[in-house]
């Protein structure tokens, strides 16, 4: 991974973090009565407005593409502290577990990212941000469909690789927002 890569995927890190943490002091850790399929369907809701947005041009509620995206990251990251974890009958969990189970998910989803731009040299810098929405999107519908089948995949991976996936298509977008590069 670049250093530039690096840093700004830190960056991105530090802005999701920021609207974790300041959600978790107004509303606790509610979300953890949250079963997995319920987090797929608020991101789904998220990224669903995201392309909406994207095909429409405008929105009239006054958040942007880019909230969308940090929230699908943190919904992502809350997700798999589920599956690790599993739904709690009594959501309240200690914050700095939270945050730090919360962290270990994001910097899990970087190394992952890591070696894949080993691999594939970077080649998400050239996509259009409209490509990370349908991927999430495409993701999303993949990890409905594992969960219909009760987690059973055949050859695929699970519904954990998933929601990595979709922190990470999730972070790309967001590095092509706050670091957007000149037009040629």
């Amino acid at each position: 991974m670049s250093q530039q890569t690096a840093q700004q995927f830190d960056h991105v890190i530090g802005l999701c973090k920021d609207i974790f943490e300041k959600k978790m002091t107004d509303y606790g850790t509610a979300w953890r009565i949250l079963r997995p399929s319920s987090m797929t369907d608020q991101i789904f809701i998220k990224a669903q407005r995201i392309r909406s947005i994207e095909i429409k041009g405008s929105s009239r509620i006054n958040e942007g593409i880019r909230d969308e995206f940090i929230g699908i990251v943190n919904y992502a990251a809350m997700a798999l502290i589920q599956l690790q974890m599993g739904i709690a009958d009594q959501p309240e969990m200690d914050p700095q577990k939270a945050l730090t189970m919360y962290l270990e998910q994001l910097y899990t989803a970087k190394a992952l990212m890591d070696d894949k731009n080993h691999d594939y040299d970077e080649a998400w810098r050239k996509m259009r941000i409209s490509s990370f929405t349908d991927l999430i999107l495409m993701k999303l519908h993949r990890t409905k469909q594992i969960e219909d089948n009760q987690g059973k995949t055949l050859i695929s991976e699970g519904i954990d690789a998933n929601y990595k996936d979709m922190i990470n298509y999730a972070i790309f977008a967001l590095i092509k927002l706050e670091f957007p590069e000149p037009t040629k």
